[in-house]
């Protein structure tokens, strides 16, 4: 089978049906645009979710102990299978702490050493609340231990908004892929409903049906090549441009992993695909169902 005669006829389609070819590249651009978009903003929802980490730290404030005591709580609080690390402050450290985020107005009074000693653990991720809540209510009981602080309410709330926005933007994302696939498959049945008696006559001559699908398959992919494009250089001008000059909030955003051309590829190879299965899966249908009368 000639290459060439695969891709002319691939580029051949686009003038057979040049509307609905048109509202497809549209539509796969859209779709494609408003994915990475998508995937940009949530990337950057994960990263102030996870730098949000070290506000639920357990925190362990202690009583007057000496070394081999603190020495002896913080090696079994280590041990147990959630505390990703453990680190001491002193009663010297709390009170340069406090000095800093007050300044001057409670230097007088962080002299006075008045905060107590503390552990401040760190978890693991995505640890459960109920082993959170074990794990605290059984260093309440060490002697020496003054008080547990752990904002856990807030922790379950962070924890079901990003549930939720994981799944919203799961349900918003298919909805848009399969739209589009739904516009390439349209424009390859009109494609192939305009050749059909072409296609007829290369069934009379013993063609296949796999060779006759081929340059349906190019026409889908260049369909989604030329989306694929296009969505990339919207979306780096929407975010390099237009939006830190109107939006500076939005702005700040940065691109996944700190290089644009991650997302960017994401983006070409997604519309490559749509492009692929939505033109694979109306050939295999439509050609298939053109019968030789």
């Amino acid at each position: 089978m000639s290459v060439n005669y695969v891709i002319k006829e691939g580029f051949a389609g686009f003038k057979r049906t040049r509307l609905a070819t048109v509202t497809s590249i549209t539509s796969l651009t859209v779709a494609v645009l408003l994915i990475g978009i998508l995937v940009h903003i949530s990337f950057n929802t994960y990263q102030v979710a996870k730098s949000l980490k070290n506000a639920f730290n357990v925190e362990v404030f202690l009583k007057d102990l000496n070394k081999d005591q603190t020495k002896t709580i913080q090696g079994d609080i280590a041990k147990k299978s959630i505390v990703e690390h453990i680190s001491y402050i002193s009663k010297d450290s709390a009170a340069a702490i406090f000095k800093k985020q007050f300044g001057a107005a409670g230097a007088s009074l962080a002299d006075l050493k008045f905060l107590p000693a503390s552990f401040k653990i760190e978890l693991k991720n995505d640890v459960p609340l109920d082993k959170i809540q074990s794990m605290i209510k059984e260093i309440k009981q060490y002697n020496g231990v003054d008080e547990v602080s752990f904002n856990q309410h807030l922790l379950a709330l962070l924890r079901a908004r990003q549930r939720t926005l994981i799944f919203a933007g799961a349900g918003i994302g298919f909805i848009i892929v399969l739209a589009s696939m739904l516009l390439v498959f349209n424009t390859i049945r009109l494609t192939i409903y305009a050749k059909r008696n072409l296609i007829k006559a290369m069934k009379l001559v013993g063609a296949t049906n796999g060779f006759i699908r081929r340059p349906f398959l190019v026409e889908g992919m260049l369909q989604g090549i030329i989306s694929g494009a296009v969505a990339i250089v919207l979306m780096w001008i929407l975010f390099q441009y237009a939006i830190p000059d109107y939006l500076p909030q939005i702005g700040i955003l940065r691109w996944p992993y700190g290089k644009a051309y991650y997302l960017m590829g994401g983006m070409m190879l997604l519309a490559i695909l749509m492009g692929y299965f939505g033109s694979r899966i109306a050939a295999r249908k439509f050609i298939k169902s053109t019968t030789i009368e």
